[in-house]
């Protein structure tokens, strides 16, 4: 199974024109989309039920100058980083429409059933995913966590952040058959993760002094770009919400069928005997 699509951050950094609606599709910030892909093997393992192991790559991006929130505006954040998430999902099978069949048999004028493969169906499951927040400097992207931006790892400062956090997939998707082989699909994916630091975004302001010299000046600045109502972000002052991020992607998929079954015919012979076939 293939995908291709476009992804939406969910967490500290734009979003839309006012506060508290991070973290929900409220939130979705327009110029900020970007692109990602997964590549996956999925297994039927029941007529209602199925299960895939996926590989998901994207890229994620915030920017508060995107937003007319004024907070947001003025702390004039930004980042983007590329996602690499390996994610094993259940999916259950809500509607079906699935007939197989020719239109006449040979020698016969006779109409059989056409072919039909339409399904709807909901996934959860687990995953863990890679992220390298990065902001742009004098016109180069620089990476954010070796910065402690927030102090972290320093005194008075957060742990040190790691680059890896488990998460956990929600969504709906529709396919239907091009044939008996082929699929092509729509998936829509809400992703909660467990860490706050995807945007390299979470806490207070740490000292700028103490990060020019325990870091440098691009850790200060960075940790810090504000122009506009500079007072608002002075050391100790609340930098992000302490909330986990959360990220989103629409995916269109075509999948190939390697292990064919015939479910509708499954389900109606085996309804007989009173049991499914597997």
């Amino acid at each position: 199974m293939f995908g291709i699509g476009a992804t939406q951050f969910l967490g500290d950094l734009g979003g839309n024109d006012q506060i508290g609606t991070d973290y929900s599709l409220k939130d979705l910030d327009w110029p900020s989309t970007s692109i990602g892909g997964m590549i996956g093997y999925r297994f039927r393992f029941h007529p209602y039920w199925a299960t895939t192991t996926s590989l998901n790559i994207g890229m994620v991006r915030g920017n508060d100058a995107f937003t007319n929130e004024i907070i947001r505006e003025s702390r004039n954040l930004h980042f983007r980083s590329m996602i690499f998430e390996l994610q094993q999902r259940i999916e259950i099978i809500v509607l079906a429409n699935e007939k197989f069949g020719n239109r006449f048999s040979l020698g016969s004028h006779r109409k059989k059933r056409g072919s039909h493969n339409e399904q709807v169906y909901l996934f959860t499951g687990a995953g863990v995913s890679y992220f390298n927040p990065k902001a742009q400097l004098n016109g180069e992207w620089v990476a954010l966590r070796p910065l402690s931006t927030e102090g972290q790892g320093l005194d008075g400062g957060p742990s040190e952040v790691l680059g890896v956090t488990a998460t956990i997939p929600f969504g709906i998707g529709a396919r239907m058959g091009l044939g008996r082989m082929w699929r092509i699909g729509i998936e829509a994916t809400y992703v909660k993760t467990f860490s706050d630091y995807i945007d390299d975004v979470s806490t207070s302001y740490y000292d700028q002094a103490i990060l020019a010299s325990e870091i440098g000046p691009d850790a200060a600045f960075l940790s810090n770009p504000a122009t506009q109502n500079v007072n608002w972000f002075a050391t100790g002052q609340q930098r992000g919400d302490k909330e986990n991020d959360a990220y989103f992607y629409l995916n269109l998929t075509i999948a190939r069928n390697v292990t064919y079954k015939d479910y509708a015919k499954s389900r109606s012979i085996n309804k007989w005997k009173g049991r499914y076939k597997f």
